[in-house]
């Protein structure tokens, strides 16, 4: 195993934060409403992109290694997968948002892609847990929530290797 490495992004705390696949690029939330990516360039972090859509301090992020997709959720009760596209004008890639209502009344604390990444799940202060998968026929991101066995605020979710079970605490 090699030693750790320490690299200085802000002089804020970091909130969250995912790494893309390859490990070449980082995305964070800088105790903010945004989340920024860094991309390694040599020893360095050069602050490439700014995701900005929430209202509010975003709370979690996962970047889905096979999709390359990056899900946010914040504090703002809402979470938006953000895939890349080419821009028309410019033809670069650009990250663009899609907003999930994930329908809860207090903020998403953490959020994690399913293993086959076609699902994720958002868990929240409002003692519910979002499951939300893409509806192709409508075009948007689909909301279902688990609330009876939950007495207090969910602060973290993990799914088992078959994309069914979730493990909440």
């Amino acid at each position: 195993m090699s030693a750790p490495e320490v690299f200085p992004l802000a002089q804020v705390p970091l909130t969250a934060h995912a790494f893309s696949a390859d490990r070449q690029q980082v995305a964070v939330s800088l105790n903010s409403n945004d989340a920024q990516i860094f991309t390694r360039s040599g020893s360095d972090w050069n602050l490439t992109e700014t995701l900005s859509e929430h209202d509010k301090l975003v709370t979690s992020i996962d970047w889905a290694p096979n999709t390359n997709r990056i899900v946010t959720a914040s504090q703002d009760r809402n979470a938006y997968v953000w895939q890349q596209a080419q821009d028309p004008n410019t033809g670069r890639l650009i990250w663009k948002p899609s907003l999930v209502l994930l329908r809860i009344n207090r903020a998403a604390t953490y959020v994690r892609w399913s293993p086959l990444e076609d699902k994720f799940a958002v868990a929240s202060g409002a003692r519910a847990i979002a499951i939300c998968s893409f509806d192709p026929e409508n075009d948007w991101w689909v909301s279902k929530l688990l609330k009876k066995p939950i007495r207090s605020t969910v602060l973290s979710i993990d799914w088992h290797p078959n994309n069914v079970l979730l493990a909440a605490g």
